[in-house]
């Protein structure tokens, strides 16, 4: 028996340790890649760290590069995306788990059903309605298609905040003068405050990482997201990979730090949204 459990302890060792060099190994190569100068990124046999290492790659990038402007037009279409998805989510959310309303579960479905749609099928046809609208190649384009297809799985996951908080400490609020909204604001959302940070972190992340929208709805350089300008790095003959991995390297920065930040609220927030309500 004990031979057995020492077995699989090992096993269960030897398998994480593999799972963790995979996940990893991509990130550190991407940054071993970024202080690698270019005469020693295609030399034989490879090696695994620079023997002079550099930060040419960053110099080139935050200076001769329009990737400080990128970076601030996805903070910008990031930050507002993920906040106007939250606003809805939040209401949304509310309303899911506190009344029974004809359709509910139809409106869950429904919802469901938004994350199995491909969204190459919905490229022509917004492109088509952006261009119609005169909202091709603006930054608003990106930051509603953001919020819309993020309000779906976001309202779903404030619904299991909310079902995980008592519904008698809002009766209370409005027995001593609140009125619904103001129980809302007062009780239900300060206490569903980790769900609230981790369906920001969510609709942010997602927006921080998009590509493929970005790409087909922005053609001007001074609107292009800081996805769209890593992408740029790969020309016609060649591949600026030391340059595109500084970028990545310094696109990770925003999200290294929020998680940093907020990690245990985000914890608790998943947590309390596996509350089924």
């Amino acid at each position: 028996m004990i031979k057995k459990t020492l077995l699989n302890r090992i096993i269960n060792v030897l398998g994480l340790g593999a799972f963790f060099v995979f996940v990893t190994f991509p990130l550190y190569w991407m940054v071993v890649t970024s202080f690698t100068p270019e005469r020693e990124l295609f030399i034989w046999p490879l090696r695994y760290f620079p023997v002079a290492p550099t930060l040419e790659n960053y110099v080139v990038t935050l200076l001769r590069t329009d990737i400080p402007r990128y970076f601030a037009n996805s903070l910008t279409v990031a930050s507002l995306a993920s906040a106007c998805t939250l606003m809805v989510a939040v209401l949304g959310g509310y309303a899911l788990a506190r009344y029974q309303f004809r359709g509910k579960q139809v409106t869950l479905l429904i919802f469901l059903a938004t994350q199995m749609m491909p969204i190459v099928v919905l490229i022509v046809p917004l492109f088509i309605t952006f261009r119609t609208l005169g909202l091709l190649n603006t930054l608003y384009s990106l930051m509603i298609v953001y919020t819309v297809f993020n309000i779906p799985f976001c309202t779903m996951m404030m619904q299991g905040f909310f079902a995980g908080v008592p519904g008698e400490l809002e009766e209370a609020a409005m027995v001593d003068g609140c009125n619904r909204f103001g129980a809302i604001i007062r009780v239900a959302v300060p206490l569903a405050r980790p769900g609230l940070i981790a369906t920001f972190l969510f609709a942010f992340i997602g927006a921080w990482n998009e590509l493929l929208f970005a790409v087909m709805f922005l053609n001007t350089d001074a609107n292009f997201t800081l996805p769209v300008g890593l992408y740029m790095f790969i020309s016609k003959y060649d591949i600026h990979w030391g340059r595109m991995m500084a970028g990545a390297t310094l696109a990770l920065i925003p999200a290294l730090v929020v998680f940093g930040v907020v990690q245990r609220y985000m914890v608790r927030g998943l947590a309390l949204g596996a509350v089924k309500g």
